[in-house]
């Protein structure tokens, strides 16, 4: 049987996570959100988006090693910034089992808003 790859990146609520003034935390969030945008573009990222979870923030389904995910993934600013921790894990499904149509990522929080 073949298998398709694809690598996961859960994203962590640091318990250590700093306090941003609200100004500091959407620049990040906009920040986070555009790089991610970047991301799909390039083609490393197939499927994002929140999780309402204590612990984990999100979830990331991308196409690179897993390697490759956690050097893309600590040069998000939200990261940088402390707020978010990358957790990355190996992935296979059985091929074909996933199929994922084109769309645009919000580059910003007002973007995905409206």
């Amino acid at each position: 049987m073949r298998f398709d790859h694809f690598t996961l990146a859960l994203m962590l609520r640091p318990p250590d996570a700093p306090q941003l003034d609200e100004q500091r935390a959407a620049a990040v969030q906009d920040a986070h959100l555009a790089y991610l945008a970047d991301l799909h573009a390039a083609g490393s990222l197939v499927a994002a988006g929140p999780i309402d979870h204590p612990r984990y923030r999100g979830l990331s389904i991308m196409t690179v090693e897993p390697e490759q995910a956690r050097e893309l993934k600590i040069q998000d600013e939200a990261v940088r910034a402390g707020v978010l921790r990358p957790e990355i894990v190996p992935w296979m499904v059985p091929a074909g089992a996933l199929s994922f149509s084109p769309t645009r990522f919000p580059r910003s929080v007002a973007e995905a808003m409206s």
